[in-house]
């Protein structure tokens, strides 16, 4: 479903025309539909397996690079490369000190460091063996007591590419089975501050294409082992 059939549909929804004077206007869909966007990822990155949820709009792997610095511990993160937000990071690996070879290093918690203050854990640079992630970055230990050019890969799942108002003949990066949901989502919440009576109706269609996307995830690796995840949503 292209971006323009995509309004159509939530211009059909709701009785309103893609203008500025519209009550609902394009630049309102199209911010509306970027959150339908956000929602579906965080329900798919919920639900998912062993295989990765992105975006197949987006030109390169959700790997981000960086360098590696002699004696620093933390390193920031806020978007890859193309300026994608990253989510969630489910590996992390680094070079070693030849940079010839790649280790992947081991996640590690604060909470699970007692009785011994941060400052002093591994606190002699050699080479990574743990992550820790915290806020927006990550924290070697021990510190690397070598630089390397991009020594530290990083894989994470991220945010999709949005559409603008431009955007006519560009499809969402998500399975198509699934396009519909990107007009259902900003329907609903508009007939709903609105008070039409449609809204009834399209809060259900909201929930069932909620559920199967959860579920479409949940099961999409075939060639692996089921794991049954139980997902909770906010109706709203």
């Amino acid at each position: 479903m292209t971006y323009t059939e995509i309004l159509g549909l939530i211009q059909r929804n709701t009785n309103t025309q893609n203008t500025t004077t519209s009550s609902y206007p394009i630049a309102d869909k199209t911010t509306d539909v970027n959150n339908a966007l956000n929602k579906f990822m965080l329900i798919a990155i919920a639900s998912e397996g062993k295989w990765q949820v992105d975006d197949t709009n987006q030109t390169d792997y959700p790997i981000v690079t960086g360098s590696l610095v002699a004696n620093q511990q933390d390193y920031s993160f806020t978007t890859d490369a193309t300026g994608n937000q990253i989510l969630d990071i489910y590996r992390v690996e680094i070079k070693d000190s030849t940079g010839t070879k790649n280790m992947q290093l081991r996640p590690i918690d604060q909470s699970e460091l007692t009785g011994v203050a941060l400052t002093e854990f591994m606190k002699t640079a050699g080479t990574p063996v743990y992550y820790d992630k915290t806020a927006n970055g990550l924290f070697l230990y021990p510190a690397p007591n070598y630089s390397s050019s991009n020594g530290l890969k990083i894989y994470c799942n991220r945010t999709s590419t949005y559409f603008t108002v431009s955007d006519t003949t560009k499809k969402a990066g998500i399975p198509w089975i699934f396009h519909e949901y990107l007009a259902i989502r900003p329907s609903y919440y508009y007939c709903l501050q609105k008070g039409l009576p449609q809204a009834k109706n399209l809060f259900t269609e909201m929930m069932n294409f909620e559920d199967m996307i959860g579920d479409y995830y949940s099961k999409r690796a075939k060639d692996t082992r089921q794991i049954i995840k139980v997902v909770r949503r906010n109706p709203r």
